[in-house]
């Protein structure tokens, strides 16, 4: 079993930047072959990629959205990955979620077998 815990969320204002963390660990288990992704979902909406990265090698993947905005990274050596948020928009009030798969980064929600409980990012104006 994999476990991932989100932290970092809060509240901020539009044009602010935050860092949300994914701390994943699992009994006997390595990630060199897993990749890590973060969604997002916001009220009455339904659940969007946001990045993505394989543990080994650190090939990321972004949505169009975010691009240039968001940066991904991960901590091996602690199997720990970041989402870096900059110029944080209203409208990406929601509560984020990382997930991981087996193989290469993929922007598709149900490739990814395990899910964190999420945590809450509220822009305000």
């Amino acid at each position: 079993q994999v476990q991932l815990v989100e932290s970092g969320g809060g509240l901020v204002q539009a044009g602010d930047s935050l860092r949300l963390s994914c701390a994943a660990s699992g009994t006997g288990r390595t990630f060199s072959s897993y990749a890590i992704g973060w969604f997002r979902q916001a009220p009455g909406k339904g659940r969007e990629f946001v990045a993505a990265i394989t543990w080994c090698g650190g090939l990321t993947d972004y949505a169009d959205s975010v691009k240039g905005r968001v940066h991904i990274s991960k901590y091996n050596a602690k199997n720990v990955a970041y989402l870096q948020m900059n110029s944080l928009e209203l409208e990406e009030t929601a509560f984020y979620y990382c997930a991981t798969r087996r193989g290469v980064v993929s922007r598709v929600r149900d490739g990814y077998q395990y899910w964190g409980q999420g945590t809450q990012v509220t822009v305000a104006s």
